[in-house]
């Protein structure tokens, strides 16, 4: 997900989004353990949409 994306969701979208990507990513790290993904820099970019999430959500928190 890109930027200007997230942008242009509302907070509670943001929310719902984070939550969502957040258990993407628990749930890809856990199939990760158990045997290897085919495509393993997919941890990787949910990893950084959560965090590009979570920064935009607290960018909002701030203003």
């Amino acid at each position: 997900m890109k930027q200007s994306e997230i942008k242009q969701l509302s907070t509670a979208e943001l929310q719902e989004k984070l939550g969502e990507t957040k258990k993407s990513y628990a749930d890809l790290k856990m199939a990760h353990a158990i045997s290897p993904l085919e495509n393993p820099i997919q941890l990787r970019n949910v990893r950084r949409t959560v965090a590009r999430l979570a920064t935009e959500l607290t960018k909002r928190d701030d203003q």
